[in-house]
C-alpha cells in the first residue's frame, strides 16, 4: 500500500540543520519513568468510559525516554530521569484532558480540573493541597524535585509557562465546542501558549544552564524561545495531523488552519506549514548569530553569562534536532518515510564561544541532506517600480465618528509640530497639512476633551515623524550606531521620578520631552513605567527595521507581524488607552487571553491596512522591505495582487475575531470573573476605543495625502537619493 493511501499527506522535506544525537542513558530513563508513572497512578487512571487512558504497553510505544534522550543528549542519568518524567506528566495531562473534557465538551469540569492543578506549583510560603489524581500527584512530585536548584526568576517563568499550557487548553476546548477554527495569526500566538514548547525551553535551562534574569526577557533571547517554540509546534502539527484531526476531531493544528483559511488541498497546506517551519528555524539562526552577540556585548556579559546563553542556544538546537528524530520514530505520529538525521555518537559539537554561540556549522547538515534552504529572504531588488496597489474591499463593521474639536486640534497640531522643529528637514508644512494627523486623532478619540485631543494629535505627529526620521537620518548610511545612540538618548527624556533631562538636540527629543511632561506628570509611577516601556518598544523596533535593511533581509512572516505592532506604535496606542481606567482595571487582567487577543486583533487590522495603503510609498520610493504585502510576496513566491488579496483575508479574519471577542467573549469574561460594574464598564470602553481606532485609521488612510501618487511623485526623487 502506498504512503499516499495510508497517510493524510506525504510528509515534506524538512530543513534539518542539526542532526540529532542520542543520550546513552535512555534505557535507565525508560525503566525509571515507567516505575514513576506507575507510582503516580498514570497507568491505571480511568477515563470517562472506565478504560485506562494509558497502560504500560501504550507508554512503552510512545517512548518519552527516547524523546528526551534525543532532545537532551548530554545530561547525566539522574537529570534525564527527571526531564523524562516531566514529559510523561505533560503528555499524560494532555491525553487525560482530551479523554475527560474535550470529547465530552465539559467546560465547567475542565476549569475546575485546571484550577486545582495550578495549586501544585506553590510559591514560597504557600502550601499545596493533597493530590487527588495522577496529574496532581505527578506535578507535586516534579515541582518539589526541580525548583530547589533554580532561581526565583526561573520559577516565575516556569510557573507562567505551565499556567499557559494548562489554562489555554480551555481555548482549544472552546473552539472545539463552537466548531471554530482559528485564523493563522491567532493560531500561531495561541499555540505558543498552549503547546508547551516555551515550557520545554524553560526545562532546557534546568538541564544546561539558567539564563541570566536581566537578559531573559530581552528581544533577542525571547525570539530564540519564540522561534524554537513555533518550530516545535509546526513540526508536531505536521506529524500529528492524522491522529489529531482525522482520528480525535481536534481543530488546533496548523495544517488544518492553513487548509481552511487558504481553501487549499491538505498536501499544499502541509508544504506551506513546512515553509513556515523552515522560516522560523532560519529566524532562530539569524537571531543567534546577529542579535544575541550584540546583546551580550551591549550588556558587558560576564564569561559565565555568555556560557549560559550559549548553552541555552545549543540546548534549543539539540531539542529541535532530537524532537524531529523522535517524531520520525514514535508510534504516536504519522511518520512513514519521515526524514531522519542522527549522529550515532553522543558527543557535543564544539564551538560554544561568543562568536558561534554553539551554532556548529549552521545549515551544513541541510546541505549534506540535499534539503532546499529558503533564500527568498535575501533575494529582492530595492526601489522596484511597483506602481499603485489596487485597494481591496476592506471589511469595517464600525462607523466613523469625529470630534467636534477637530479644527482647533488642527491649528494646535500645526503650531506644535513647527515649534518642535519637524518642518526643518524631514517634513515641510505642506506635507504635514496634507497628512492631517489631527483628523486621525479626532476619529480615534471622538469624545475627547480639547486638551486630550491636542495631546493625541501631538503623539501621532511625533510617532509618525519618528517613523520617517530614522530611515532617512540613519538608514541612508546604515548608521546603526547612530540610531542606537538616538534610541538611548530618547530614554533620558522619560524620567520616572522627576530626574533632570538634558537639552534636546533634535525634533525627536524636543517632541518627546514635551509630550512626556504633558502625559506622564499626572500618572502614578506604575503607569509611567508602562508608558515608558511602550515608547521604548516602538523606538527599539525602528532599530530592528534598520538592522534588517542593513542585511537586505526580508523579515520572517511571524517576526514581522509581531514587530509590526511595535513599529506602528500599537503598543503605545493601547498603553495610552488604558490610562483612562488604570485605577479601575487590575493590570494583570489585561494579560488574560480575551483581552490580549482583543488588543492584538485590532492592532493587526490597523497595521495591515497601513501596509496596503503604503505599499508603493515603501517599496518603490523608500526601498523598504517592511511591508506585509511584500513579505507575503517573498514568502509565498507570488505577486503583489495575490499577496494583497491574502492580506485582506487576514484583516477580515482578524476583524471577525475582534467582533467575536467584543460581542461574546468579553461579556462572558466579565460574568465568569464576576467583575464589578466599574471594571466591566471600563473594559467595554476599552473595546469601544479600539473600534474607533480601527475605523478612524481606515478613514484617515482614505483621506490623507501621505500615500497618494501625487505626494509620492513630489518626494520620490529626493527620498530615493537620500536612501540610496
Amino acid at each position: 500500500m502506498s504512503v499516499e493511501s495510508t497517510q493524510a499527506f506525504v510528509l515534506p522535506d524538512f530543513y534539518l540543520p542539526h542532526p540529532a544525537r542520542l543520550n546513552p542513558n535512555v534505557e535507565h530513563a525508560r525503566a525509571h519513568s515507567t516505575r514513576w508513572a506507575r507510582r503516580m497512578g498514570m497507568l491505571d487512571a480511568p477515563g470517562p468510559d472506565g478504560v485506562p487512558v494509558w497502560d504500560e504497553p501504550a507508554l512503552a510505544r510512545m517512548d518519552y525516554a527516547l524523546m528526551c534522550g534525543y532532545t537532551h543528549p548530554d545530561c547525566d542519568a539522574p537529570m534525564l530521569d527527571l526531564i523524562t518524567e516531566w514529559y510523561v506528566w505533560v503528555f499524560f495531562f494532555d491525553d487525560y484532558f482530551l479523554e475527560s473534557f474535550k470529547y465530552a465538551r465539559d467546560l465547567a469540569g475542565a476549569r475546575a480540573y485546571l484550577d486545582r492543578l495550578e495549586a501544585f506549583m506553590p510559591a514560597d510560603g504557600e502550601v499545596a493541597p493533597d493530590p487527588e489524581n495522577p496529574a496532581e500527584d505527578g506535578l507535586a512530585d516534579l515541582w518539589a524535585r526541580t525548583v530547589p536548584s533554580m532561581s526565583a526568576a526561573w520559577r516565575a517563568r516556569f510557573r507562567t509557562s505551565t499556567h499557559n499550557l494548562l489554562v489555554e487548553s480551555m481555548w482549544e476546548l472552546q473552539n472545539i465546542d463552537a466548531g471554530r477554527i482559528a485564523n493563522p495569526i491567532e493560531y500561531i500566538q495561541m499555540r505558543r501558549r498552549v503547546g508547551g514548547a516555551p515550557w520545554s525551553a524553560n526545562l532546557v535551562e534546568v538541564v544546561n544552564a539558567e539564563l541570566p534574569s536581566h537578559l531573559a526577557e530581552r528581544r533577542a533571547v525571547r525570539v530564540l524561545s519564540d522561534t524554537f517554540s513555533d518550530a516545535v509546534h509546526l513540526r508536531n502539527d505536521l506529524f500529528s495531523y492524522q491522529r489529531e484531526v482525522q482520528e480525535e476531531g481536534e481543530n488546533s493544528n496548523a495544517v488544518l488552519v492553513f487548509e481552511k483559511f487558504l481553501n487549499c488541498p491538505t498536501q499544499r497546506s502541509a508544504e506551506l506549514v513546512n515553509d513556515l517551519l523552515t522560516s522560523r528555524l532560519q529566524q532562530f539562526e539569524n537571531t543567534a548569530l546577529t542579535e544575541v552577540p550584540a546583546l551580550l556585548a551591549e550588556h558587558a556579559a560576564t564569561p559565565a553569562e555568555v556560557f549560559a546563553v550559549a548553552t541555552y542556544v545549543q540546548g534549543l538546537q539539540d531539542w529541535q534536532a532530537g524532537g524531529h528524530e523522535w517524531h520520525a520514530r514514535s508510534s504516536r505520529y504519522m511518520n512513514a518515510e519521515a526524514q531522519t538525521a542522527t549522529w550515532s555518537l553522543p558527543t557535543r559539537p564544539s564551538g560554544l564561544g561568543l562568536s558561534g554561540l554553539g551554532a556548529s556549522g549552521l545549515g551544513t547538515a541541510a546541505a549534506r541532506l540535499g534539503v532546499p534552504v529558503r533564500t527568498r529572504q535575501y533575494v529582492h531588488a530595492r526601489f522596484a517600480p511597483v506602481g499603485p496597489l489596487p485597494l481591496p474591499d476592506f471589511h469595517m463593521p464600525y462607523p466613523v465618528r469625529t470630534s467636534p474639536h477637530l479644527e482647533d486640534a488642527r491649528r494646535h497640531n500645526l503650531e506644535w509640530s513647527a515649534q518642535m522643529g519637524m518642518f526643518e528637514a524631514i517634513w515641510d508644512r505642506n506635507r504635514f497639512v496634507g497628512m492631517d494627523l489631527a483628523y486621525c486623532a479626532a476619529m480615534i478619540h471622538p469624545d475627547a476633551s480639547p486638551g486630550q485631543l491636542d495631546l493625541t494629535s501631538d503623539w501621532l505627529s511625533w510617532g509618525t515623524y519618528g517613523d520617517d526620521y530614522y530611515p532617512v537620518v540613519f538608514g541612508a548610511t546604515n548608521n546603526l550606531a547612530g540610531a542606537k545612540a538616538s534610541h538611548i538618548r530618547l530614554g533620558l527624556f522619560m524620567p520616572l521620578d522627576g530626574a533632570p533631562v538634558p537639552e534636546p538636540l533634535d525634533p525627536m527629543e524636543r517632541g518627546l520631552a514635551d509630550l512626556w511632561t504633558r502625559t506622564a506628570s499626572s500618572l502614578p509611577r506604575s503607569a509611567r513605567v508602562r508608558l515608558r516601556r511602550a515608547i521604548r518598544s516602538m523606538t527599539s523596533s525602528w532599530l530592528w527595521e534598520l538592522a534588517n535593511q542593513a542585511q537586505q533581509r526580508v523579515p520572517d512572516p511571524v517576526d514581522y507581524v509581531e514587530m509590526r505592532r511595535r513599529t506602528f506604535g500599537s503598543d503605545l496606542t493601547v498603553a495610552l488607552s488604558r490610562f483612562s481606567h488604570a485605577d479601575v482595571v487590575p493590570e494583570a487582567l489585561f494579560d488574560h487571553r480575551v483581552l490580549r487577543e482583543l488588543d492584538t486583533a485590532a492592532q493587526d487590522y490597523a497595521c495591515f491596512l497601513n501596509d496596503v495603503f503604503s505599499y508603493q510609498k515603501e517599496i518603490e520610493v523608500e526601498g523598504e522591505v517592511h511591508n506585509l504585502v511584500f513579505v507575503l510576496e517573498q514568502f509565498l513566491g507570488t505577486d503583489r495582487f495575490v499577496a494583497v488579496g491574502l492580506l485582506n483575508d487576514l484583516m477580515t479574519a482578524r476583524m471577525a475575531q475582534f467582533v467575536l471577542i467584543a460581542d461574546h467573549d468579553l461579556p462572558a469574561l466579565i460574568a465568569e470573573l464576576e467583575l464589578d460594574a466599574a471594571v466591566g464598564a471600563a473594559l467595554r470602553r476599552h473595546a469601544d476605543y479600539l473600534k474607533n481606532w480601527m475605523s478612524g485609521i481606515l478613514e484617515w488612510h482614505r483621506r490623507a495625502t501621505r500615500y497618494t501618487p501625487e505626494e509620492l511623485r513630489g518626494r520620490g526623487g529626493l527620498d530615493a537619493k537620500i536612501l540610496q
